[in-house]
C-alpha cells in the first residue's frame, strides 16, 4: 500500500519546479529564483526530491504537536477554573482574571478555543456590523449646518462636567460656533443659532440629534394638539420654522458621524489647551473659545469646499433678537395684564385707549432676558429682563368638568415649551408644549 503524502500549496509548486530540474528542462540556477530560496538551499531541496520523491518535499513536523504547545493538563484546569469560578465572565475578561488571580498567561485566542471545543457559547453574541453608505459632504457653504452637545469632564476630573455645544458647517468642516453649557439645553442651542446667525447667516438646512431640547421624544398629544391634528415642535424647532430653516433629524450616533468626530478631537485637543491656559470656568472658557481657539482650530481642519460663495442667508440685528427667542401664547387678562407663573406684564392702552382685554397675544422673552408682547404684528407691551429659565413640559390634572379623554398641558413660562399653532390666528403662533 502506497504511503499518503499531504503537500502544501506551496510545496506542490516547488515540486513542478524542481520536477524539471530532474528532467533537465530548467537549470537550477534558474529555478532558484523561481523557488524564492538561496541555491545552497535549492540545492538541498534538488538533492532531497531525487533521493525522497514528494515526500521530501513535505514539511518534517507535519503532523506532530507544536513544540510550544500547551498540555492538556493546563486545558483542563483552564476549562474547571471557568466552570468553578469564572462562568459569568466573557473571554478576555476570563484571560485578565487568570493572569492577576491565578498566575496564568495564556493568550485571548487559546483559551477562547479551548472554551469553544469545550461547548462553552460567548457569554454575548456581537450583532454584525449594519451596512451603512458614506454621505457626500454638500458642495456649498451654508446648505448643511450639523450642531451637537458633547458632555465631559472638559476642565479636569476636579472640575463638575458641562457640556460643549458646537456647530459646524457640513461643505467644509468649518467650526460656526461653540459655546459651554452647565448641560445639553434648549437656551444653550438658541444662544448657539444666535451666535452662527450674526457671524454667518441663517443656514438653508440643519442636521440634529433626538436630543429633547431639538426633537419631540414623547407621545403625548395635548388637547390642543388633537385639534390641530399635528403635534408642536420643541421652543429650538418653533424658531427653526420661524426661520424657515430645514431640520434633519439622525437617528444614530453614526449618521451624524462628521459632527461627533469633530467632539472627539475637541475632546482630544481642548481639554488639554483649556488646562494649559488655566481655564476653569465656563465664562472664561467661552470668551477664549471666541476669541482664540476657534479660529486657529479652523485654519487647522477646515476643508475648502467644492462650490465657492455662501448659500448662508442675511439677517437683520433687529430680526434675530425677534425670532431667536423663547415665545408663548396667552391671554391678556380683564385688568390689562399678562401672567406667565409668578411675571406679571402690564399692557398699557392702545391707539384711542384700546384695551386689549381677552385678546390672545404672543409674548417672547428674548435672550438678553426681555420680554415683549406682541398683537397683530405690533408690540404692545415690554418688559425689564428677568433670568432666563429652561422650559420644561408637564401635565396639568384634569379639572372637574374635563372630557376624561382630553390631555391638557400646564401652560407657565417656566414649566412649558409652548410651540406653533399651525391653526392659530399668529402667524407665528405658539400654543402646544413640549
Amino acid at each position: 500500500m502506497k504511503e499518503r503524502v499531504i503537500l502544501s500549496q506551496r510545496e506542490v509548486q516547488r515540486m513542478q519546479v524542481l520536477e524539471q530540474v530532474r528532467r533537465g528542462a530548467l537549470s537550477l540556477k534558474t529555478a532558484t529564483t523561481m523557488l524564492k530560496v538561496c541555491y545552497r538551499q535549492a540545492k538541498r531541496l534538488s538533492a532531497r526530491y531525487r533521493r525522497e520523491g514528494a515526500a521530501g518535499l513535505a514539511h518534517r513536523r507535519r503532523g506532530q504537536p507544536a513544540r510550544n504547545a500547551l498540555g492538556p493538563e493546563l486545558r483542563e484546569r483552564v476549562l474547571k477554573l471557568h466552570e468553578d469560578s469564572y462562568s459569568q465572565f466573557n473571554d478576555t475578561h476570563f484571560v485578565e482574571m487568570l493572569a492577576e488571580r491565578e498566575g496564568l498567561r495564556i493568550g485571548r485566542e487559546t483559551v477562547r478555543r479551548w472554551l469553544r471545543e469545550a461547548g462553552v457559547g460567548p457569554k454575548r453574541r456581537r450583532r454584525p456590523p449594519r451596512h451603512r453608505s458614506r454621505r457626500s459632504r454638500r458642495l456649498q457653504m451654508g446648505l448643511l449646518v450639523q450642531w451637537d452637545g458633547s458632555p465631559h469632564s472638559w476642565f479636569g476630573a476636579q472640575r463638575p462636567a458641562c457640556s460643549l455645544l458646537h456647530a459646524a458647517d457640513d461643505a467644509s468642516g468649518t467650526v460656526l460656533g461653540a459655546l459651554f453649557r452647565p448641560q445639553e439645553d434648549a437656551m444653550g442651542y438658541l444662544k448657539l443659532l444666535d451666535m452662527v446667525a450674526r457671524r454667518h447667516g441663517i443656514p438653508a438646512a440643519i442636521y440634529q440629534d433626538r436630543h429633547s431640547a431639538l426633537f419631540r421624544n414623547d407621545s403625548h398629544w395635548s388637547h390642543e394638539e388633537e385639534l390641530a391634528g399635528v403635534r408642536f415642535p420643541t421652543h429650538v424647532g418653533r424658531v427653526l420654522g420661524e426661520l424657515t430653516v430645514q431640520t434633519i433629524i439622525a437617528y444614530s450616533a453614526q449618521a451624524k458621524g462628521r459632527i461627533e468626530r469633530q467632539g472627539g478631537t475637541f475632546q482630544d485637543r481642548l481639554i488639554a489647551e483649556l488646562a494649559l491656559e488655566g481655564i476653569t470656568e465656563i465664562d472664561q472658557a467661552n470668551q477664549w473659545l471666541d476669541k482664540v481657539f476657534l479660529d486657529r482650530f479652523n485654519g487647522r481642519f477646515a476643508k475648502r469646499p467644492e462650490l465657492a460663495g455662501s448659500a448662508f442667508r442675511k439677517i437683520s440685528a433687529a430680526q434675530r433678537y425677534l425670532l431667536i427667542s423663547f415665545a408663548y401664547e396667552a391671554t391678556v387678562a380683564n385688568d390689562n395684564t399678562v401672567r406667565l407663573g409668578g411675571l406679571m406684564i402690564d399692557i398699557p392702552p392702545g391707539p384711542n385707549r384700546r384695551s386689549y382685554a381677552r385678546r390672545r397675544v404672543l409674548v417672547r422673552q428674548h435672550l438678553d432676558g426681555a420680554w415683549t408682547v406682541w398683537f397683530d404684528g405690533n408690540r404692545i407691551g415690554r418688559h425689564s429682563p428677568t433670568p432666563l429659565r429652561e422650559p420644561l413640559r408637564v401635565r396639568r390634572p384634569h379639572q372637574p368638568g374635563d372630557d376624561h379623554r382630553a390631555r391638557h398641558i400646564l401652560q407657565v413660562y417656566y414649566e412649558t415649551t409652548p410651540a406653533p399653532n399651525p391653526e392659530g390666528h399668529f402667524s407665528s403662533a405658539v400654543e402646544g408644549t413640549s
